[in-house]
């Protein structure tokens, strides 16, 4: 492999964004079938990269070239013209349409002036095939009716059916669970055995060891490592991500015993949760750990009152939410995090500074008009505290990376000072750096008296965080274990359907 040119040169990438340099002089060499790990924390450059090689964006100098022959990517069009396929961590698909639609959009298959409905679903069935076997038999059904990482699939799918010779994937497992990640993970090693070339952005460290040849760090805009995989070593390139030694998961003492903040008796929405008993005390973090399909993502809704539950009580602080609403539950004192933050958490075209403020209008607010002074302070202050990295307070929030988009949804939420958080998949395509910071400030929430509801696809994660954890299975609690009580092996065989023992 090391003798064939590369298929894909960067020489002296620069792009900036007004006054911020976004690439600082990038140059990458990418073989034929060679796996490149990108990593960096937000904000580092990834994106920057990745979408002038998508030809959404043009460098301010520096050359890209394709197979030794220096290439102009003007747009979308002409980079897929010229084999290359970029896979976004923001998924970008038509709801309406259905995943067949989607996986062939642009490229529907025609009988004379008709699309051909038939091949059109074979096409796509066979492209999901070694994906996901299970959606590949449900092709006609609409996107907007399959969860989260099923569109993600569906996003990748539509990617490996542009016969791509460089393809880039950012945070493709970001919202899969271990089965499917393990799928994709054969299906690019398979890939990248015929011959196509993958940069593979990522911040779980354990699949870029897995899966890359050689590991490439960003930060600042600039390439600061670039290493064989068997060269180096995940301290190596933390250290090298964030300029410092980083622990990326900190033991947590346990907690004194205190009254519970959050009760939930008999919860049950049909075909998603059932029967749902759980308890958060103060000062606690709860961990739920369940794979895709295992109703997490609905029992999270249901408590928020963003999904109707069809019975069960849920207590705040000693206070029945009766039949659960999102203004209740804020009332009572709970927030919710959720996993989609820029679908559900944020409004991304509004400013950081009136995103912080979403969740406490009224203390902002005198006879119904915002004070806007008062507003610029607190949110000042959440800046500052969380460390958020903003070019200012009215900077669009969409415009942030994922780590401070996230900071910016927990800060809302803090001015709140609810008593429960409820935080879904709250690290979910955040770098290391970003991960600790939000771990360290839920530590810092529970000791000073919060409960929070931890429910995380992350293994690691559930058994850093979390005094107990529960086990979610086809909509059911079906074991609990103490900090320490349980290895990943025995959690994933009860997640999925191992229950006796």
């Amino acid at each position: 492999m090391t003798d064939e040119p590369p298929r894909l040169r960067l020489s002296g990438i620069t792009k900036s964004f007004g006054g911020v340099r976004a690439l600082r002089g990038v140059s990458l060499d990418l073989r034929p079938g060679e796996i490149v790990a990108l990593c960096g924390e937000n904000g580092a450059g990834k994106s920057t990269l990745a979408k002038a090689l998508a030809g959404e964006i043009a460098p301010d100098s520096g050359t890209i070239a394709i197979d030794g022959r220096t290439v102009a990517l003007t747009d979308p069009a002409t980079a897929r013209r010229l084999g290359i396929a970029v896979i976004y961590q923001e998924l970008n698909y038509v709801p309406t349409l259905s995943v067949a639609e989607n996986v062939l959009l642009g490229k529907l298959p025609r009988r004379g002036p008709r699309i051909d409905w038939p091949a059109t679903e074979r096409e796509a069935a066979a492209i999901l095939a070694p994906l996901a076997p299970d959606l590949a038999g449900r092709v006609r059904q609409p996107v907007a009716a399959l969860p989260v990482a099923e569109r993600q699939i569906v996003e990748i799918a539509r990617a490996l059916s542009l016969d791509a010779r460089v393809l880039v994937m950012d945070e493709p497992t970001a919202a899969l669970n271990h089965e499917d990640a393990s799928r994709l993970f054969a299906l690019v090693r398979a890939l990248a055995a015929q011959g196509v070339s993958i940069i593979y952005v990522s911040h779980r460290l354990d699949e870029v060891f897995a899966l890359a040849d050689r590991v490439v760090v960003l930060r600042d805009g600039a390439v600061v490592g670039d290493a064989p995989t068997a060269a180096t070593d995940r301290a190596r390139v933390v250290r090298q991500m964030v300029g410092s030694d980083v622990a990326e998961f900190a033991p947590r003492p346990a907690p004194a015993s205190a009254a519970p903040v959050l009760e939930v008796h008999g919860l049950s929405r049909r075909g998603a949760i059932h029967e749902i008993d759980l308890t958060v005390h103060a000062g606690e973090i709860v961990g739920v750990f369940g794979l895709l399909g295992s109703g997490a993502e609905t029992l999270v809704k249901a408590l928020f009152g963003a999904r109707r539950a069809d019975r069960g009580e849920v207590i705040v602080d000693g206070r029945s939410l009766g039949t659960p609403t999102p203004e209740r539950a804020r009332r009572a004192g709970m927030a919710l995090v959720p996993g989609e933050r820029k679908e559900e958490g944020l409004v991304l075209g509004l400013g950081v500074r009136e995103n912080l403020s979403l969740s406490s209008l009224a203390a902002v607010s005198r006879a119904g008009v915002i004070d806007r002074r008062r507003e610029r302070e607190r949110a000042d202050a959440s800046i500052r505290s969380l460390r958020i990295r903003t070019p200012g307070l009215d900077a669009p929030v969409g415009r942030l990376s994922g780590g401070n988009q996230q900071k910016v949804v927990l800060g809302r939420w803090l001015q709140a000072r609810p008593r429960v958080f409820v935080l879904e998949e709250p690290t979910r395509g955040i770098d290391v750096g970003a991960k600790v910071e939000v771990y360290r400030l839920m530590e810092g929430l529970a000791e000073g008296g919060a409960g929070i509801l931890l429910v995380s696809s992350e293994l690691p994660e559930i058994l850093s965080m979390a005094d107990r954890i529960l086990v979610l299975s086809e909509g059911r609690l079906v074991a609990e274990f103490p900090r320490g009580g349980a290895t990943q092996e025995e959690i994933l065989d009860r997640a999925i359907g191992r229950h006796d023992g």
